[in-house]
């Protein structure tokens, strides 16, 4: 079995929503914590989101009210629903366990948040 396999990404507009979700390994991360992370290009790859033994859930400042963190045991996988995703949020996102077991880090799954069309407003003189 692939310790880690996340998917759900995709190409959305701003103000969309997305929900990613991960298979994990049970025989390796059976009782752990498991976090979602991202990384951007050129960027560091950063926890957004933390869910614990009981089901407590913490969140980075950026991401906290838009995303949600939630753990199926019995499917061995975990979700992370985004919504009013912003340009910002473009990144890879993979999970892992909190701490990461470093040499079990999957593909990760691509989020790409574009702007919307716009509105043109016309002022007249």
């Amino acid at each position: 079995q692939v310790p880690l396999v996340e998917s759900g990404g995709g190409l959305v507009q701003a103000g969309g929503s997305l929900t990613l979700s991960c298979v994990y390994s049970a025989k390796i991360f059976r009782g752990n914590f498991m976090g979602w992370y991202r990384q951007a290009p050129g960027k560091q790859r950063d926890l957004v989101a933390l869910i614990r033994h009981g089901g407590t859930t913490s969140y980075a400042d950026s991401v906290k009210g838009r995303f949600t963190i939630s753990r199926d045991s019995a499917k061995n996988t975990v979700y992370l629903q985004m919504n009013s995703l912003e340009p910002e949020d473009t990144a890879v996102y993979y999970c892992n366990s909190n701490p990461p077991l470093r040499p079990y880090w999957g593909q990760g799954t691509q989020v790409t948040v574009s702007w919307g069309q716009g509105t043109q407003v016309t002022v007249p003189s």
